[in-house]
């Protein structure tokens, strides 16, 4: 995969990561390219931060629907069994949308993270959310495609931390796009350091034994349609 960089009109710099262009419709997945759910709006969810630092900050979201935002009282109970082993960890989230996920970790202690957003409004939107919160600084912000971003290694963050883990994506990913989602997540737990913690949400159709690693029952939780689980390296 080739790699560019590009130079803003403020003349920060934009990592790209270039993949072989795929034509496509908005919102379509027939090509296996990573876009999220179905375009089209809908009524704009009220996101804010729920704890740590930053509790209270509201982040901008336009109600796309290639955006499917964790709601706050399922990110809260992420948040709570997670816990305060958050501190110090490195926080990736595969399928940045709003970047709240990614935004709360920093939040809770997390010391940096890595997002991945495909669709460029939509990444350009999380870019204004973390210029709002001074966060460019700890973040690694790909646009690019999830699927390319896990294969390409020299994009990945350090070792020098334990990862976070978040992966959020539209939930028929899991179905349409099984065998990615399960290739993609091998990668990432052979690669992530040790203590290295996955926080996984799907809906309850997803068969959780098909992890990496299988979680312990009281790690997993229905916030119907979610399903949360987590599992560490």
């Amino acid at each position: 995969m080739k790699r560019e960089t590009k130079k803003s009109r403020d003349n920060e710099t934009i990592v790209f990561d270039i993949a072989k262009p795929v034509k496509q419709k908005p919102g379509c997945r027939s090509n296996g390219r990573n876009v999220g759910s179905e375009p089209g709006a809908k009524e704009p969810l009220g996101l804010r931060i729920i704890g740590g630092k930053f509790r209270g900050r509201k982040l901008q979201y336009v109600g796309d629907n290639r955006v499917r935002p964790m709601k706050d009282r399922v990110r809260e109970a992420v948040f709570n069994l997670i816990g305060p082993s958050i501190k110090g960890m490195h926080a990736v989230d595969l399928f940045g949308g709003t970047g709240a996920i990614a935004i709360e970790a920093i939040s809770r202690g997390a010391v940096s993270t890595t997002i991945i957003e495909l669709h460029l409004p939509t990444a350009a939107l999380l870019k204004k959310n973390l210029e709002t919160l001074d966060l460019l600084p700890v973040c690694n912000l790909y646009k690019t495609d999830t699927f390319y971003w896990v294969k390409n290694e020299a994009a990945h963050p350090s070792k020098d931390f334990p990862w976070i883990v978040f992966c959020s994506p539209p939930y028929e990913f899991y179905s349409a796009r099984q065998a990615d989602m399960l290739d993609m997540l091998n990668r990432l737990v052979a690669l992530a350091p040790a203590d290295s913690m996955f926080v996984i949400e799907s809906d309850q159709r997803f068969d959780l034994t098909l992890l990496p690693r299988v979680p312990e029952p009281n790690r997993i939780r229905s916030y119907p349609p979610a399903v949360i689980a987590i599992f560490m390296k």
